[in-house]
């Protein structure tokens, strides 16, 4: 290897794909080399070079073998069956820093390479990944979920320093439900931005993005602010940014919504909205009137609109 400054490392990405580019990149800002990177498909070499100029593409085993840090970026099902298989062929080294990029996982599934003397890390950032330049700007100030032995810890989180992230401390056993909940909230939000912008276009908008942007992005940047406060029986105060017809308790708005959308599934045969708003509506009852928003028989007449549309 060539010579690096002191506490630099040799880091080997496995998985060129859009995380793992842009953290190699990200490391190699940081005074990393990176040793080597795996790409299979034609838009991973092309990822590579782009991100990672220079870097050779290599087969696993070898990078393996020549890193210091082994960067496992690949898909979340993919990752115990690759741990595994380096493993069987005696691949692992004592010593070496195995870093996993899975929400999903902690360091059981590395379990393999734990045995072997390898230091378990599970790194996850929660950011959506382009695989471009881009995202290199948008890792400052991004939140890792690191979960690590106690002993490797302080490691973990110093290489989220190292690329300017900002490392949460996630145990072993929370993982599942760390993982359920960035889904939840994500994915999910696609979806409703999907059904609302299909309402939209059905109500003759011809550019729903373009109206949804600057709402929804100033009740997420509200909501987001709000979850860090805590509020009386519903924990995060995320529910104080709620607004509209069940926080000002217009059952005749929530009736009359019902009854739009329900139109709408009959239109179109985009049954999804009705039950999505439905349920969600449903779920912002309960959380306002608990966080004391509303009241029990506002509550009740809210609900009983929705039942009636």
């Amino acid at each position: 290897m060539s010579e690096r400054r002191p506490g630099r490392l040799g880091v080997g990405v496995v998985g060129a794909g859009r995380v793992g580019a842009v953290l190699g990149n990200a490391l190699r800002g940081a005074g990393h080399a990176v040793v080597g990177v795996s790409a299979i498909s034609d838009a991973s070499r092309e990822r590579a070079a782009a991100m990672l100029p220079g870097v050779p593409v290599l087969e696993i085993g070898e990078i393996v073998e020549r890193a210091e840090l082994v960067l496992l970026t690949v898909p979340d099902d993919a990752l115990a069956q690759l741990v595994q298989g380096v493993a069987r062929v005696g691949g692992w080294q004592p010593g070496q820093l195995v870093v996993h990029t899975s929400g999903r996982h902690g360091t059981d599934v590395l379990a393999p390479a734990f045995r072997a003397g390898a230091i378990p890390l599970a790194i996850h950032p929660a950011m959506s990944f382009t695989g471009t330049s881009l995202d290199l700007a948008r890792l400052v100030g991004t939140s890792f979920a690191v979960t690590a032995p106690a002993a490797v810890l302080p490691i973990g989180q110093a290489l989220v320093v190292e690329v300017g992230g900002e490392p949460v401390v996630v145990d072993e056993a929370a993982r599942p439900l760390y993982h359920a909940a960035l889904e939840h909230g994500a994915n999910h939000l696609v979806v409703l931005v999907a059904q609302a912008a299909q309402a939209l276009e059905a109500a003759g908008v011809e550019h729903p993005g373009r109206l949804l942007h600057p709402l929804l992005g100033a009740v997420l940047d509200g909501a987001a602010r709000a979850a860090d406060t805590r509020e009386e029986g519903v924990g995060p105060g995320a529910i104080a940014a709620l607004g509209g017809a069940v926080a000002s308790g217009d059952d005749a708005a929530v009736r009359a919504h019902a009854d739009a959308l329900a139109a709408l599934a009959a239109d179109s045969g985009a049954t999804d909205v009705p039950s999505s708003y439905a349920d969600l509506t449903r779920a912002s009852v309960r959380r306002a009137l608990a966080a004391r928003r509303i009241d029990a028989q506002t509550a009740r007449a809210l609900l009983d609109a929705l039942d009636a549309g």
